[in-house]
């Protein structure tokens, strides 16, 4: 990414807070993609943080956009990188933005 000069940048935040989190919780998050679209320059994704791994503490989803820090304008990442993309990490619902 800092060789392309590209980084996400963040239009939406929203976050649910279900419970409290303690110091001693083991706490994980699990990533989704919720929708994206088909060159994955947008996209939308589900955070769920859990503590104790089954009881979800919040729900933080995020839309988000590559930027090229150059020319301070939204791109799309290389095809390599796409690539990676697997549809496991995508949600039940999974949906294109068309």
């Amino acid at each position: 990414m800092q060789q392309l000069q590209t980084g996400p940048i963040i239009f939406r935040a929203e976050c649910i807070f279900r419970k409290e989190i303690r110091l001693n919780d083991f706490v994980t998050v699990d990533m989704q993609l919720l929708k994206s679209g088909r060159d994955f320059s947008r996209f939308t994704i589900r955070h769920e943080i859990k503590k104790n791994i089954e009881t979800v503490a919040a729900i933080i989803t995020v839309d988000i956009a590559w930027m090229n820090g150059a020319t301070r304008k939204l791109t799309v990442l290389p095809q390599e990188d796409i690539d990676n993309l697997t549809p496991a990490s995508f949600t039940e619902n999974f949906g294109w933005l068309d």
